[in-house]
């Protein structure tokens, strides 16, 4: 049976997390990363390892720093997939939001699938095949009021997707997006249980998705055909 190698970023909650676990029943060895919960990932990471008989590395360090990144794949000599999770947002008027938070958002969400990106496919070019995975939403396609910031790093997130693939069709290397609708995770506790009540009833499906949909579109997608490239896959439940 063929090893498979697969890294998953921003594991230790939410999306990656369902992630992580989807990949360790798909039999993946696997890298997970973190920036401020290591304790949860490495418990996390061991809790996987025994269920599942893989390998799993926990990393904590900030994806979007390129030292930080250099120094995780130090410790990957082999990888067959990368899911560029890592994210977080941001709620607030454009006007009042300070040139930091701007820098934090853009280096988190989009900063950190450059520099994973640029470093996972020299390992995938050497196997001429491998599959990168972006984490996206909705609003980086349609874009979100009060939330300019995030639309953006997420709509350059499927641009850098869609350009990629280009990229590396040619060498048997996928890359695809998912754009999340409303996803039951911590970015979303900020809202009042009224105000996901209300974001429900917007939704045709008429629920909420679970973390563990998201994992199982990331699933499908290592699956799909190698002529499904370039695509930024709306999740969300018919919403937008």
């Amino acid at each position: 049976m063929t090893t498979k190698y697969a890294l998953v970023t921003g594991a230790s909650r939410g999306i990656g997390k369902a992630v992580a676990e989807a990949l360790a029943i798909e039999g993946y060895h696997l890298y997970l990363t973190c920036l401020h919960s290591g304790d949860t990932l490495i418990a996390y990471a061991h809790e996987l390892s025994e269920k599942y008989g893989i390998s799993c590395l926990p990393f904590v360090g900030d994806m979007g720093n390129a030292d930080d990144v250099g120094m995780l794949f130090q410790r990957i000599p082999d990888l067959d997939v990368l899911v560029n999770n890592a994210g977080i947002s941001y709620v607030g008027l454009l006007s009042e939001m300070s040139p930091e938070d701007w820098r934090n958002i853009m280096s988190t969400n989009l900063d950190s699938v450059f520099y994973a990106s640029r470093l996972a496919v020299p390992l995938m070019l050497r196997k001429h095949s491998g599959k990168i995975i972006n984490i996206s939403s909705v609003w980086g396609n349609v874009g979100a009021s009060m939330e300019v910031a995030y639309s953006a790093s997420k709509g350059g997130m499927n641009s850098l997707t869609k350009a990629l693939a280009k990229e590396l069709a040619p060498s048997n290397i996928q890359v695809n997006a998912i754009a999340c609708g409303v996803i039951d995770t911590d970015m979303n506790c900020h809202l009042s249980i009224e105000e996901k009540e209300s974001l429900r009833q917007e939704i045709p499906c008429d629920y909420i998705c679970a973390p563990s949909e998201a994992a199982q579109m990331v699933i499908s997608l290592l699956h799909a055909p190698a002529y499904l490239t370039g695509q930024v896959i709306t999740l969300d439940g018919g919403w937008t």
